[in-house]
């Protein structure tokens, strides 16, 4: 049949073959199997690891994702048969291109350094939430305690002034009794002075205090 395996990598192998009248309205089957030293030499398309339907249009496929290093064998039949010898070619992959290593590379740094991101922003989220927790529990608390102490200082103020008018009080009453043990009659004396009748001789005014007393002795005698 005259297979061609070109353009040969350590992970893809380009599969060429001349077209066959018999699968002008059909279909070619491709099919390749690793390792084809211990692949028992029956041509059954159960031992094929792989096998790809490509149209009949198409003459040519690329095999990828080989292993390096790899001894594989390729069969390309019409309409999934069972291959014969000269429908079939066997070839070694390469060893791993540097820029598919470079890649591989790459792309194993780019999911570390995706994972790493995403758990140190899950760390970052519960530390904040955190955080947040513990200032509205202190806020919390210290607005308690605000409120506590302002009740206390509004309780101890209303002591302190009851204190103090209860003081005020018993000093007034205090003055009244000792105003009164002073003056007994003072009372009386007072109202016999603001009645005009209580004295038939006018009192003289003086400058003099003592005259002033005098005058009212006299009143008090007269009534």
């Amino acid at each position: 049949m005259g297979i061609i395996v070109q353009n040969i990598t350590g992970n893809t192998a380009l599969v060429i073959w001349p077209k066959m009248a018999s699968c002008a309205d059909s279909f070619y089957s491709v099919m390749y199997h690793p390792n084809w030293n211990s692949m028992l030499a029956s041509y059954s398309r159960k031992s094929f690891q792989k096998e790809e339907r490509v149209p009949a249009s198409r003459s040519s496929f690329l095999v990828e994702n080989l292993t390096p290093l790899t001894t594989y064998i390729v069969c390309v039949t019409c309409q999934s048969a069972n291959p014969s010898t000269d429908q079939c070619r066997v070839f070694n992959t390469l060893e791993r291109d540097p820029a598919s290593a470079s890649n591989t590379k790459k792309e194993l740094a780019l999911g570390i350094w995706l994972t790493s991101s995403i758990l140190l922003l899950v760390i970052a989220a519960i530390l904040l939430y955190g955080c947040l927790q513990l200032l509205c529990r202190r806020r919390r608390e210290r607005l308690q305690g605000q409120n506590g102490t302002s009740e206390e200082d509004h309780g101890t103020a209303w002591t302190k002034s009851t204190v103090h008018i209860s003081e005020e009080l018993g000093r007034q009453s205090q003055l009244m009794q000792d105003s009164e043990e002073k003056h007994p009659g003072g009372i009386q004396l007072a109202t016999i002075i603001e009645n005009p009748s209580a004295c038939k001789k006018p009192a003289m005014l003086t400058s003099k205090r003592r005259e002033q007393v005098l005058t009212t002795g006299q009143c008090s005698a007269v009534n």
